[in-house]
């Protein structure tokens, strides 16, 4: 397959981190466009960029852009990701992907009618310590799992205008952080949890701040979720088996993981791939479902884990203005 021309909407931190793994396997980015158009040129000269829209929109309709790499903020996402899909462009786009399951539904339809790629940019899918440790949990090292416990804290600025408690930008801790507890689970389980029971506190702006979650699916596996805006904890995954449990520390971007053998107490540590590789394995995981349609991008993942997103929002009556 030739190599494909990648453009990027957006010219945030990852946004940034996608223009370096480019460079670092001896590529660019082909195109770049943004709201604001002098952030676009900055970007475009700092990695050597050849294009650059005046108007973002121009983006869809240029004939040279086979994947758009989209990095706005969430209640963005919809808009853009149709208007390319209609014009031909295969999609990855940052977590969460859309803002319910309607819309994704809606999305994931269009994308098959085009016979084009939609996949959510969610590290954890990609991560080469991950795929290890899904054929080692799949050949029975840890026994069967039951219980599944993750938790995901920040310490964000108390700040109702910035984009982690922003309403009007879909903020809240569920669509920024909790995608990857409950993405990460997903990939250990036997099948989509059916029973979710979750608590919730507001921050002043009305979206989600700090949650308890807790899930089970038909087999009886238990997930047990704590996330927090204004809160730090650490980015600690447990996924538990009656032989034993696998321990990941930082576990969005993981690269080590350490696994605990039950009887006898001891430990043995997997290593896999590189944390700062982490956009390098999406792209090139990308590519590979762009012309091998391998199922690399774990769509149905991504859209069990917007169903549960979306189901617990709805429990908790939090809607964004999009919604309404």
């Amino acid at each position: 397959m030739n190599k494909l021309n990648w453009a990027v909407l957006g010219t945030g931190v990852v946004a940034n981190q996608m223009a370096q793994a480019m460079q670092d396997v001896g590529r660019k980015l082909y195109a770049v466009g943004n709201r604001t158009h002098s952030k676009a040129v900055d970007f475009a000269n700092k990695y050597g960029i050849e294009k650059v829209y005046e108007d973002l929109n121009d983006m869809f309709y240029d004939d040279n852009v086979d994947v758009i790499y989209i990095t706005s903020p969430h209640n963005t996402h919809i808009d853009f990701i149709m208007k390319a899909l209609e014009n031909g462009k295969h999609i990855l786009c940052e977590k969460s992907i859309t803002l319910n399951s309607v819309e994704l539904e809606k999305a994931l339809k269009k994308a098959d009618g085009k016979n084009l790629v939609l996949a959510e940019a969610m590290t954890i899918y990609h991560m080469p310590l991950y795929k290890k440790l899904m054929k080692l949990v799949a050949d029975g090292e840890i026994g069967d799992v039951s219980m599944i416990q993750a938790n995901f804290g920040s310490y964000k600025d108390y700040d109702m205008k910035n984009r982690f408690f922003n309403m009007n930008l879909a903020g809240g801790a569920m669509l920024d952080i909790g995608v990857y507890a409950i993405s990460l689970a997903r990939c250990f389980l036997k099948s989509k949890p059916d029973n979710v029971i979750s608590t919730v506190k507001f921050a002043p702006s009305g979206v989600d701040e700090m949650s308890g979650i807790v899930m089970t699916n038909k087999e009886g596996q238990m997930t047990v979720i704590s996330l927090s805006l204004h809160t730090k904890q650490p980015k600690r995954c447990v996924i538990c088996g009656d032989k034993g449990y696998i321990e990941i520390m930082e576990y969005p971007r993981a690269c080590k993981a350490t696994i605990v053998c039950t009887e006898t107490g001891e430990r043995k540590e997997i290593c896999e791939g590189e944390t700062e590789r982490a956009l390098q394995y999406e792209m090139e995981d990308m590519e590979e479902e762009i012309s091998k349609r391998s199922g690399c991008m774990l769509r149905e993942y991504t859209k069990d884990v917007m169903e549960i997103m979306t189901d617990i929002r709805n429990e908790w009556g939090l809607k964004y203005p999009e919604e309404q």
